[in-house]
């Protein structure tokens, strides 16, 4: 019982909640994503999803409000071919909320992070999905609108 505490904190970094229901996984490793912040990144390339555990020769494929290695591949040359991790706070796969609602944003877009749960940049350009505000309460606080 104690060890199940634990361990169940141990997964949750800091300035994240832990994940609620399954969303539809909308973007594989190697999509295209918008940086939606102001660190100085364009355009974002995922790598890898963290803490996916998947099938052989299955694609790692994340949603909206999970954690995620990305290169940027347009930016300010300080910034460009470089990793971080992000938070996918919009994806363009329609995804269905516990009362029945589907939601589907117009592009993919991501947040970029500090391996410590910070947000990098200090402002968030357009809306933000619910399911990662609830989970990044930092990203919830820099965001203007929660769709």
């Amino acid at each position: 019982m104690c060890a199940g505490k634990s361990k169940q904190k141990a997964l949750t970094a800091k300035g994240m909640m832990a994940h609620g229901q399954r969303i539809s996984r909308g973007l594989v490793s190697g999509s295209e994503l918008r940086c939606t912040d102001n660190t100085g990144a364009r355009v974002l390339r995922l790598i890898q999803a963290m803490g996916y555990k998947g099938r052989l020769r299955r694609y790692p494929s994340a949603a909206v409000g999970d954690k995620v290695t990305v290169s940027v591949r347009q930016g300010s040359p300080d910034m460009r071919k470089k990793i971080f991790q992000a938070v996918i706070v919009r994806q363009r796969r329609p995804f269905r909320r516990v009362d029945g609602v589907w939601v589907q944003f117009e592009d993919n877009a991501a947040v970029i992070i500090t391996p410590e749960g910070e947000m990098k940049g200090s402002e968030i350009r357009g809306p933000v999905a619910r399911e990662a505000a609830e989970r990044w309460p930092r990203i919830a606080s820099a965001s203007n609108i929660i769709v």
